[in-house]
């Protein structure tokens, strides 16, 4: 099992995420180099539909948005974090 961590963006997003980004960035490279954090992405409608990550455990993503720059200065108005089965389908 994974956990994903969903974000919806502040209505603001555009004008704060550059100010908080290096910040962010720092965070999401701590945690990928730990092996916590396997992959994160903004969708292309980032407005509307916010990012996610995908973390190895749900403790893992907690603590990740508990501390991220994004969440703390507002680039985010709210996260969750799911608990995702994955399922590997072989060739």
């Amino acid at each position: 099992m994974k956990a994903v961590l969903q974000y919806v963006s502040a209505p603001d997003v555009a004008a704060k995420a550059p100010v908080h980004f290096a910040a962010h960035s720092a965070r999401v490279a701590e945690f990928h180099q730990q092996g916590r954090l396997l992959m994160i992405g903004v969708f292309d409608d980032i407005r509307n539909d916010g990012a996610m990550g995908v973390f190895t455990t749900r403790e893992a993503a907690e603590e990740f948005a508990a501390g991220d720059p994004f969440v703390l200065n507002g680039v985010v108005a709210d996260w969750r974090v799911h608990d995702w089965h994955e399922i590997l389908i072989p060739d």
